[in-house]
């Protein structure tokens, strides 16, 4: 069995999946604030067998968090924790821009796509809200905007009469009061955001591209946009899926 893992800056989910690249459990927890006692609670949820553990792998952008679990599972197998980073991925994908500058998470999202025959532009909504632009077998860049959730809670915060608000769906574009208001302006907002940004991508690089949708708010917005699009919710565990097998 495998462990696999996305350390994000707001949340880390956790799968064990089979030899056969079969999914057998997911879990999710906060990110900040853990410790080796929290780990192991966490851990006791995924339910691993850890003698039974033959492969570790996790796309971070959190390297405290990293080196934390790293620590955990030290204690628990002798097996390698690698990160993504850690392995060649030139076999995979080409990456045609600052290496170092790039998330794993991006890179690992591009791996799980990637075919040599589409183009694909992958919107993830996570802590950010981000972009990013596969040609063929080339990582050729992206684009970072504001999180939604991290938006929402800085007005709240800095806005003393605005209070604490859960984006939905909101039809129409004309609040009649202020949490009405702010629904409509992220709603709307990100949705224009959205279909003018993979809209300037097409004009920039004169390509068509398949665009899929992953992260906290795609299902929000995946019927609320222009653009057609694709939901993948596990598109990050199969891409740490595919670059496992580079660990022998």
């Amino acid at each position: 069995m495998h462990i696999l893992g996305d350390i994000g800056n707001t949340d880390t989910k956790l799968c064990l999946v089979s030899t056969k690249h079969k999914i057998i459990k997911k879990i999710t927890f906060p990110s900040k604030n853990l410790n080796q006692k929290k780990l192991s609670k966490y851990f006791s949820l995924l339910k691993p067998n850890y003698q039974k553990i033959n492969k570790i792998l996790f796309c971070s952008v959190v390297p405290k968090s990293f080196y934390l679990i790293k620590k955990f599972l030290s204690k628990k197998t002798k097996i390698n924790c690698y990160e993504v980073k850690n392995l060649n991925l030139k076999s995979l994908i080409k990456i045609k821009v600052n290496y170092k500058q790039v998330g794993s998470d991006r890179i690992t999202n591009a791996i799980s796509l990637i075919n040599n025959k589409n183009n694909f532009i992958i919107l993830d909504f996570g802590t950010a809200t981000t972009f990013d632009v596969l040609i063929k077998d080339t990582y050729s860049g992206g684009i970072i905007a504001p999180g939604i959730r991290l938006s929402l809670d800085t007005l709240s915060d800095k806005a003393s009469l605005i209070p604490k608000i859960n984006l939905k769906m909101i039809n129409n574009v004309i609040g009649n009061d202020t949490v009405s208001a702010v629904r409509s302006g992220f709603f709307w907002g990100y949705a224009g955001l959205i279909d003018n940004i993979i809209k300037l991508i097409k004009k920039e690089t004169r390509k068509s591209f398949k665009v899929i949708i992953t992260g906290g708010f795609s299902n929000l917005f995946k019927k609320s946009i222009n653009t057609k699009v694709y939901h993948n919710k596990d598109i990050t565990i199969n891409g740490l899926i595919k670059i496992s097998n580079l660990i022998k």
